[in-house]
């Protein structure tokens, strides 16, 4: 894969099956993800933990999505909606009961010899926090 649309394309088709390897595998190993309201953690071990993390407190799939591209392939950017399901309680959040949420979101991405080395995400926590009770 070459062109930056087709790697984030894949990149949220692997996320949407659950695929970590898969989204593993289009990182490059020192790989930057910027949290949603958090800190920013480095390189692909982590990126996988958090993975793990998610998929023990939540069930998730994108939909509605659109990806925008730099004229350079180097950046990108995809706008969509969150369905989720909140599965068991996050450490500093409400208590999970299967809440589903429905939530806009967003992310960027940088991109090097056809890797992704950037991943930051947005969405509204406050919105979040509502739709689950919080």
């Amino acid at each position: 894969m070459t062109n930056v649309q087709e790697i984030i394309a894949a990149y949220l088709a692997v996320f949407n099956r659950g695929d970590w390897p898969g989204m593993l595998a289009l990182l490059a190993d020192d790989v930057a993800h910027d949290i949603n309201q958090g800190a920013t953690q480095h390189g692909k071990p982590a990126f996988a933990a958090f993975l793990d993390h998610m998929a023990r407190c939540y069930r998730e799939e994108l939909r509605d999505i659109v990806i925008m591209a730099g004229p350079d392939g180097s950046r990108a950017a995809a706008e969509f909606r969150v369905e989720g399901e909140y599965l068991a309680t996050d450490e500093g959040l409400p208590p999970a009961k299967g809440q589903r949420y429905s939530l806009p979101a967003g992310a960027f991405y940088a991109l090097h010899d056809g890797k992704i080395t950037r991943v930051t995400v947005f969405y509204n926590l406050q919105d979040w926090l509502r739709q689950v009770g919080g």
